[in-house]
């Protein structure tokens, strides 16, 4: 993987990728990357494409872990800019997820507003599990997210 893209130039993109190949090359799981740096899978999978930023101490065990060059330590420690470029995704998984939001986003902001007050669930101070549940109609994909409640300033 070194030997692919080594100049200090390298942006998101760039260290995605070479995550993306070096994770295919040394037959890595999520589950084992998240493991190896110390944290869950779906924040590793989010640092990974460049939604959240590593501390120093995660960005070089990933960098040593998928063998990456070490000016990608510095790529995964910036902030991101998290920046969509469809209004509406056109991938089945995501789209499903964006539905979701479209049908029972409503309906949350109401739950969350008549039990903890005017205010949202903070995506910061956030996490999430995504697990697999047997089921006699079909496996189950369940989703649990937890965030931070924020209620809103009374200025």
């Amino acid at each position: 993987m070194k030997d692919q893209l080594t100049t200090s130039a390298l942006d998101k993109e760039d260290v995605t990728a070479l995550i993306i190949a070096a994770k295919k090359e040394l037959g890595q799981t999520w589950e084992g990357i998240a493991a190896s740096i110390g944290m869950s899978p779906v924040w590793t999978h989010s640092a990974c494409m460049g939604m959240n930023a590593m501390s120093a101490e995660k960005a070089q065990a990933l960098v040593l872990l998928l063998q990456l060059p070490p000016e990608a330590i510095a790529v995964l420690e910036e902030s991101p800019t998290k920046v969509w470029s469809q209004t509406v995704p056109t991938d089945p998984c995501i789209y499903r997820l964006y539905e979701i939001v479209g049908v029972y986003g409503p309906t949350i902001k109401a739950l969350i507003h008549e039990g903890f007050g005017d205010g949202i669930m903070s995506a910061i101070d956030f996490d999430m599990q995504v697990t697999r549940v047997p089921n006699e109609k079909g496996d189950r994909v369940k989703i649990e997210m937890s965030g931070k409640y924020l209620g809103y300033n009374a200025w």
